[in-house]
């Protein structure tokens, strides 16, 4: 299957829970800069949501480079991504309000733990469908960096039980090694890049060759 439309869905999806997630940031009633800085945790829960839902779709963006197919169960994995992200404005403003109690950091912590193992289920199948000889397959070999953030997240959500901030502390932390995306798909990209505009080049200096052969003769 041609993976554009899932890629412009999934573009169109995170813009507009982005967009979702900054209206619920409601301007102080005063004009004082104290009534700013009591609103100083709710912009702190909202750039480690905007952070999360950027490293997704940064993530998404590089993965999906390398993938040449996807299937049936790519495109649901992908729907399943995009239904915990788009809960993410939710989660976040509950957050707000009651930000030291535990059922909205749980619930927090929840969400992103069920989008990484989406994400993980979704890196596996993309596998399959592409090979495991493939890019993608060698890309994500052994899916480590999922299975430590899922850990994470989950020692979050226990710890959180009894102090529950810590549950968005570690949620942030899960993030840690997803803020650059895998080198080695930066180094596959680079290497198509190369050898497309090689194959190009030397595409045109065949082309070129008789031409000249006909001026001198």
């Amino acid at each position: 299957m041609n993976k554009t439309r899932l890629e412009a869905f999934t573009d169109a999806v995170i813009a507009i829970v982005i967009t979702v997630l900054v209206l619920e940031l409601v301007a102080p009633e005063s004009g004082s800069v104290a009534a700013l800085w009591d609103l100083r945790y709710r912009f702190l829960v909202y750039l480690v949501s905007f952070l999360t839902l950027a490293i997704y779709w940064n993530n998404h963006h590089h993965l999906f480079q390398i993938s040449r197919h996807v299937s049936g169960g790519v495109l649901w994995c992908n729907i399943v991504l995009l239904l915990f992200l788009s809960l993410f404005p939710f989660t976040t403003a509950w957050v707000n309000d009651h930000l030291l109690d535990r059922a909205p950091e749980l619930l927090y912590g929840l969400t992103m733990l069920c989008a990484d193992i989406v994400w993980l289920v979704m890196a596996k199948a993309l596998v399959k469908e592409n090979g495991h000889n493939s890019e993608v397959a060698k890309a994500l070999k052994g899916f480590g960096k999922s299975y430590l953030s899922i850990a994470t997240i989950a020692v979050g959500l226990l710890v959180g039980w009894f102090l529950p901030p810590a549950t968005i502390v570690l949620c942030v932390a899960s993030l840690a090694p997803w803020v650059v995306p895998d080198r080695r798909i930066e180094r596959m990209l680079h290497e198509g890049t190369a050898r497309a505009e090689g194959a190009a080049h030397e595409g045109g200096m065949r082309t070129q060759g008789p031409d000249k052969a006909d001026k001198d003769g």
